[in-house]
């Protein structure tokens, strides 16, 4: 008998088709097939054997397919998944250092997640339509927690505020995009220099965007 499809978006709500709240176990198994999938895709590749990822996250390959029943899914849900911790870093950091060097932790962070981007990008850019979707989530989680990184740091007087959250999230997509494999150092150093850029002209213009 085939395992029962369950979609991807589901999978953190529902267990199967019963329309109950995943179990604290299977929410444990989802976390731990994305952490896994993340690791073994950096390592192997999008096309790493299912059982590869399944031994790293320390389950079996039934619980694989029940909760990832094509690899399109997994890798979604890996994006996903990187999207939401990096946008959730936002208010932490804002609540841990001052707007300035909150932008700039962040900035690195979210360079950290472009990494992890080019290891998913042939399969993203295959054109499958698990994959239709992603844009616009990652627009729709990053921009608005880097808008309310920008707003804090340039109120303190720390950034300059003609800047829109798009305009950064791409140049630190570019600098990152053209870094080799090997280069994070460098791509880190870059990416501390455009938020030094930043800093330049800081309260003369549209602090108060």
């Amino acid at each position: 008998m085939p395992e029962e499809k369950i979609s991807t978006a589901d999978a953190s709500k529902r267990e199967g088709s019963t329309g109950r709240p995943v179990r604290a176990d299977a929410q444990r198994n989802v976390e731990a097939l994305l952490e896994a999938a993340l690791a073994v895709f950096a390592k192997s590749g999008v096309d790493a054997p299912v059982r590869e990822i399944a031994d790293a996250a320390g389950v079996g390959v039934g619980t694989f397919y029940r909760h990832f029943p094509q690899r399109a899914d997994l890798v979604a849900a890996v994006f996903r998944h990187e999207v939401d911790a990096c946008a959730d870093a936002a208010p932490i950091l804002a609540s841990e250092h001052e707007p300035g060097e909150a932008l700039a932790r962040w900035m690195q962070r979210y360079a950290d997640f472009i990494a992890t981007k080019r290891g998913l990008a042939s399969a993203l850019h295959s054109g499958h339509p698990a994959y239709g979707a992603l844009h616009a989530y990652f627009n729709e989680r990053l921009q608005p927690a880097l808008a309310g990184l920008l707003k804090a740091a340039a109120t303190a007087g720390e950034v300059r505020g003609d800047v829109e959250p798009e305009e950064l999230l791409r140049a630190v997509g570019s600098l990152c995009m053209q870094a080799s494999d090997d280069g994070r150092d460098q791509t880190r150093r870059m990416v501390a220099l455009l938020v030094d850029g930043l800093r330049y002209g800081a309260g003369t213009a549209r602090g108060d965007r």
